[in-house]
């Protein structure tokens, strides 16, 4: 599994879903944050972009809070 930490920058609205959120997500990386030099030696930088229409997850999220991000395989 790798692991990253990203910051949400944007949330965006589209044409195309009155009720869906684009979000832009920014690798975090803070020198003064000890967290954040280990991430930032596996993930220096780097962005994730996803478009979420689920009111229940969109609530989970703010802008300038970070987030971990896994990577695993998908089987199948």
């Amino acid at each position: 599994m790798v692991r990253g930490k990203f910051l949400l920058i944007e949330i965006g609205e589209r044409h195309y879903s009155p009720t869906g959120r684009a979000m832009k997500f920014s690798a975090q990386y803070d020198q003064s944050i000890e967290e954040d030099r280990k991430y930032s030696k596996a993930t220096p930088t780097g962005s994730v972009e996803m478009f979420v229409d689920n009111p229940a997850a969109l609530a989970q999220f703010e802008i300038g809070k970070a987030y971990y991000f896994d990577v695993t395989p998908a089987e199948g």
